[in-house]
């Protein structure tokens, strides 16, 4: 096949023969108009070399490429063009081929053209004749794996290899298989039963095995004698026979299949000692269970009922379900649901009681308190009434090995029929999320127990760095350590900074002898690749600096020659260099043009190419070597990293823009159907929590769930929890109480997603609720593609959920104009369907399907994912509207739940006994305040938007609206408490009280709301296994964000409603403590912010009107001691909450900042004068009058 291509001619500095960057570009003019095409030729033969002819110019169109989307697709691939430019009037004729790669192999020796010859590798529609010349070269790597590719917005596709393929393992051959005895070349045979000859797999032709003994003789390969003619085959043959089904004549006994004793039949007819005598069994249903297969005549052995054996077991592992949902005990659920209903009826009757009895002596008092009181009742109501249900949830992972990974006849290999995981790790800043922590994310991700080959793992890196990018090629590096390391040891957890720090005992339940050795030689290891990790940053520097230099002098070279004299001050740009010499396509230090945080090429660089579909044992411990990998699969999953692009004048939209861009990326690379999505500082802590997620979504009813999140469990908490950074009330008790109603929220890390969910489809089947309060259900079935075009009406939120966006017609406008994109849509469906054998499944896939090799990646692939990634790709879609991650909120994840839950889905809550996934909390308080003020907006954001849980459609249920609205409201409650924390120092100053006198009413009503809420606090620590300290912790700082964080969410949400301030996102610093640090250092530092300025206040007015109403009560004729005990004890309840806050503020030494005594006291000051000023004392009173 001769092809000629034009392509402006390479540069003197790069060679054909020396440089690997020219070998780069010639596959990416094809595929990516990187050069301009003019004409191409080809001819029928496919067994002989290309030739490609380089022209110093000219002009052309794309190139038309076409991809394949693999054996277990229900779609055929869609070809697509990349045509930008003036298409030339020369003709052309464009290869069916699937994706290619190409290698040059010499120079013409024209100055005009360059001639090259190329050998294109075997694809599924290209394959190779035997007489291919023997002097085509190997590739020695994945042309992919070696390469940096970046690209965007009017700027060519391109691709530079950074490494040579000396090191890297030889790519399998794709040669046709011989006979392996020495000069012959005859084909191999295979036995009846389709196995070859010898178990050891020695590949023997006919003639060979006759010349060797035939079954008499020994294997050439292992030296042993072959089987006995027919051994091999009979035993196969009684396997793969067809079992007849019984006959009713051979029985005797009519037309009845069932073994049931007869009321019918004879008298004298003994049927138990029928069942003695005959071994005959009791039929399920019809169904009547032979031995072996046969009736009663031939295989039976005898007549009458003999030949029958025990029904099979219905109880086996391919049967059981593969999870199991444990209610609560009614013990403990049936109390707690009736104090529920008691404390809201004594909220009843104390409100019902506070309003006919007001107090005339300070009716503003009475006012302010009876409001507080009415919205804290119903803010009470709206939390406590989707905790009615609460459920657990196990997982059977045996069922699941046993079913997907076992084999069978649809799966005689055994391989993995589990779907493929695609794992999203994002990050945006080194600085504030240090490389070594994301580095141990993705190394405990790699080691995870899941097949290797179903795996793909992308790092987005939304800050375009080149410290995360080197940083995640040392981790590819380590990972050939100590994945393997994990897999021969079962090393839990697999993130090695947990574990080589962790105090137990390490040597429990290893077993082998070798493991003490190989242990200190990873530890040896990994504190090196540390060195090299933390180091970076300055190698980095000192290298640019170096280069930058050079640059400098040859600029200041090349202007003395053209000018002559050097009376200008060059300025040449600082670049940030790559270790082999180039510059870094995305962010440099010094922030020039189109090299800056927010302007920069879009990247994607595979640093570990897709894995082969069959496991590749290790060797023996070399003299190099650090453990011994001789039963390990030393297989490592694909590793990607992405930058996608950002070029100024577009909204990138922050992470939620960054997740669609990996969704986007994954969907061309690998097409998992489902999404883990991890932050950086989240790792990966029991390596089986992946299988146990899957448990859900391959069980029957599995294809409603749209995802499974897990809960956020932390590490580096100081031991008191002093600001309840473990949020144990959220995550055990609220979310396992919306796991018995649709599901939990989606809460940003630890989460996997069905692909198709993410991608704006609706289940297959849901159910509306109408009437009231939902008790009338409608089922629906969604299953069918809409093919009408979509309604006109746009306001109608239930009229555009239910339009589906299956139509051929509506993909590209949904998900934009790439086709493979959009022709991987019904792959990820289709590999995400439940197996069809399951009960109750309308739709599911046969078994064995999956367990097919995955399609080897090409340059036309990444081609194509760095056009998804651009900056204008979203322009005129739906994503980030409807499809993928929604946009519009700093709380991307609760609207992208709540949006997957309004179409009808439902989700799972996923408790591991074993914690599934671990990260890093902030314990500064700074911090902590700063990262509640971001989720509390973004609360605010949701109550004035349509995704307002008023709005939502008939496919959400009640109570899932009502958890979903008070996420929403909660932090509106914080004008409330405001108010409610300053009463009681008011009441002390004005000698007032909330209530007229302390009745014994008064005293009764709440001290039954007290001792109720007390009552629901034990019950719910009871079926949720949290600690009474966690419990308190929690209403703690409930107090202590209500006056801080919230307040200020509150106005910030409303200066965007009413005047379009946007708001501004505050990166959460994740902690990086050094060795030699105190662990717990960064909560004893205190960083000022003007969000302490309300609690310090607050705190201060109730300790100074303490004091006043004290002495006030000792020097006065009439002390009114129940007023000022009434007061004094609200004041304490205000100060006991907030006393983390007061303690966090002394720091380590017990020092409190300048500034906060400051603003505080001023503030004190003016509110004591508004006071003096508006209800004056008794003889001041006097005075104003007189004069």
């Amino acid at each position: 096949m001769e092809r000629k291509v034009a392509v402006p001619q390479a540069s003197n500095r790069t060679s054909c023969s020396s440089s690997p960057f020219l070998l780069l570009l010639l596959p990416s003019c094809f595929l990516n108009h990187l050069f301009r095409p003019a004409m191409v030729q080809m001819s029928s033969s496919t067994a002989s070399p290309v030739t490609i002819t380089v022209a110093s110019g000219g002009t052309g169109g794309g190139v038309t490429h076409r991809r394949s989307m693999g054996p277990s697709s229900p779609a055929p691939g869609r070809s697509f063009s990349t045509d930008n430019t003036t298409t030339s009037p020369t003709p052309r004729r464009i290869s069916s081929s699937g994706g290619r790669r190409y290698s040059t192999a010499e120079e013409a020796e024209s100055t005009e053209f360059l001639r090259y010859t190329v050998q294109i590798p075997a694809t599924p529609e290209h394959h190779l004749s035997s007489a291919a010349p023997e002097s085509a070269p190997m590739p020695g790597k994945s042309y992919v794996s070696g390469t940096l590719f970046t690209g965007g917005f009017n700027c060519v596709t391109r691709g530079h290899v950074l490494c040579s393929s000396a090191d890297s393992p030889p790519a399998p051959s794709h040669a046709k298989i011989l006979c392996q005895m020495n000069g012959c070349d005859a084909d191999p045979f295979c036995t009846k039963s389709k196995k070859y000859p010898c178990e050891c797999g020695y590949l023997i032709c006919k003639d060979c095995y006759d010349d060797c003994g035939g079954n008499g003789g020994k294997c050439p390969g292992c030296k042993e004698k072959y089987k006995v003619n027919g051994e091999d085959d009979s035993e196969c043959d009684a396997e793969e026979e067809v079992l007849p089904l019984t006959s009713v004549a051979e029985f005797g006994y009519g037309r009845r299949l069932s073994m049931m004793k007869s009321v019918k039949g004879p008298a004298d007819f003994d049927h138990s000692r029928w069942l003695f005598e005959t071994k005959g069994t009791y039929g399920y249903g019809n169904a009547v269970w032979p031995k072996d297969g046969g009736g009663g005549g031939a295989r039976g052995g005898g007549g009458g009922f003999k030949g029958f054996e025990e029904p099979p077991n219905f109880s086996c592992n391919g049967k059981r379900p593969l999870t199991r949902k444990i209610s609560v005990s009614q013990a403990i659920i049936s109390p707690y649901r009736l104090l529920i209903v008691l404390r809201l009826v004594a909220l009843g009757f104390f409100l019902a009681w506070r309003i006919r009895h007001p107090n005339h002596e300070a009716i503003w008092l009475w006012a302010m308190s009876i409001a507080c009181e009415l919205w804290f009742a119903v803010s009470w109501l709206l939390d406590q009434l989707p905790k009615l249900c609460p459920v657990n949830r196990a997982t059977d992972l045996s069922v699941l090995k046993e079913r997907f990974e076992s084999p069978s006849l649809r799966n005689p290999k055994g391989r993995s029929d589990l779907p493929g995981v695609d794992v999203f790790v994002s990050t945006a800043d080194p600085e504030k999320e240090p490389p070594l922590a994301t580095a141990n994310t993705v190394l405990s991700i790699l080691a995870v127990d899941y097949p290797v080959e179903k795996l793909a793992c992308y790092l987005s890196d939304d800050g375009g760095s080149l410290l995360t990018f080197e940083s995640l090629a040392e981790t590819a590096s380590f990972a050939k350590t100590w994945v393997p390391f994990c897999r021969k040891h079962e090393i839990e957890p697999r993130n090695p900074e947990a574990y080589f720090s962790q105090t137990r005992d390490f040597f429990k339940n290893k077993v082998r002898l070798d493991f003490v050795r190989e242990r200190r030689r990873v530890k040896r290891e990994y504190d090196e690749f540390k060195v090299r990790i933390n180091s970076l940053p300055e190698s980095i520097r000192r290298r640019s600096d170096a280069y930058n230099a050079h640059e400098d002098l040859r600029a200041k070279k090349k202007h003395e020659e053209i000018s002559g004299s050097l009376s200008e001050q060059l300025k040449v740009p600082k670049a940030t260099w790559m270790s082999d010499g180039s510059h870094w396509p995305g962010t440099w230090s010094s922030a020039e043009s189109e090299h800056s945080r927010a302007d920069h090429a879009g990247i994607i660089q595979a640093l570990l190419a897709p894995p082969n579909s069959e496991p590749v044992m290790g060797g023996e411990e070399s003299k190099d070597g650090l453990i011994n990998t001789a039963a390990v699969d030393i297989r490592l999953p694909m590793l990607v990293y992405v930058s996608r692009e950002k070029r100024p004048g577009y909204d990138h939209n922050k992470k939620a823009g960054a997740m669609n861009a990996l969704v986007r990326t994954s969907a061309i690379m690998s097409n998992g159907p489902f999404i883990l999505n991890l932050d950086c500082d989240h790792y990966v802590h029991n390596s089986q929590a992946m299988r146990e997620g899957m448990c859900f979504m391959l069980d029957s009813g599995g294809d409603r769930v749209c995802f499974v999140q897990f809960p956020q469990r932390f590490e580096g908490i100081d031991p008191n929890d002093r600001y309840a950074n473990h949020n144990l009330v959220f995550f055990d008790v609220t979310m396992r109480a919306m796991d018995g109603l649709q599901g939990p929220m989606y809460v940003g890390t630890g989460c996997i997603f069905r692909r198709t969910a993410l991608y704006g489809f609706s289940p297959p089947r849901a159910t509306e609720r109408r009437g009231w309060l939902g008790r009338k259900k409608i089922k629906l079935f969604l299953k069918k593609p809409t093919l009408g075009k979509k309604t006109d009406s746009e306001n109608n939120e239930e009229e555009e959920e239910d339009d589906d966006v299956e139509s051929c017609s509506l993909l590209p406008k949904m998900f934009g104009s790439s086709s493979i994109l959009g022709a991987s849509i019904p792959v990820a469906e289709y590999q995400g369907r439940l197996l069809q054998d399951l009960p109750g499944t309308h739709i599911g896939r046969p078994a064995g399907s999956l367990a097919v090799p995955r399609e080897p990646l090409d340059a036309s692939t990444v081609a194509e994912a760095i056009s998804v990634i651009s900056c204008y790709y979203e322009n005129k879609t739906e994503w980030g509207k409807r499809v993928g991650w929604i946009y519009g909120s700093v709380t991307e994840d609760v609207v992208t739940g709540y949006r997957m839950h309004n179409r009808g889905w439902r989700s799972v809550y996923c408790v591991t006994k074993r914690d599934a996934f671990r990260g890093t909390a902030p314990i500064n308080l700074t911090d902590r305040l700063h990262q509640v003020l971001r989720w509390a907006t973004g609360s605010v954001e949701i109550f004035f938007s349509r995704n307002n849980a008023l709005f939502a459609s008939r496919r959400m249920k009640f109570l899932q609206r009502v958890a979903y609205f008070n996420a929403g409201m909660y932090p509106f409650t914080s004008i409330f408490l405001l108010i409610y924390c300053v009463l009681p120092a008011v009441s002390l100053f004005s000698g007032k009280f909330i209530v007229q006198s302390m009745s014994v009413s008064f005293l009764v009503f709440l001290l039954v709301i007290t001792v109720t809420l007390c009552l629901l606090a034990l019950l719910e620590i009871k079926w949720s296994g949290i600690t009474l300290h966690d419990w308190w912790r929690n209403e703690q700082f409930w107090v202590i964000g209500g006056t801080s964080a919230h307040p200020a969410a509150v106005l910030q949400g409303l200066l965007k409603v009413v005047a379009g301030v946007d708001i501004s996102f505050t990166l959460t610093s994740k902690p990086a403590n050094d060795e030699n640090e105190n662990e717990f250092a960064e909560l004893y530092i205190v960083k000022w912010s003007l969000l302490m300025v309300p609690p310090v206040t607050i705190m201060m007015v109730n300790v100074i009107a303490m004091a006043v109403a004290f002495a006030r009560a000792i020097y006065s004729e009439f002390p009114r001691w129940s007023k000022l005990m009434g007061g004094s004890f609200f004041s304490l309840w205000v100060l006991c909450h907030l006393y983390p806050f007061a303690k966090g503020l002394m720091g380590k030494k017990g020092k409190v900042p300048t500034i906060v005594f400051v603003w505080s006291g001023l503030i004190s000051i003016v509110v004591s004068l508004l006071w003096v000023y508006i209800s004056p004392p008794p003889v001041l009173r006097n005075q104003y009058m007189s004069f």
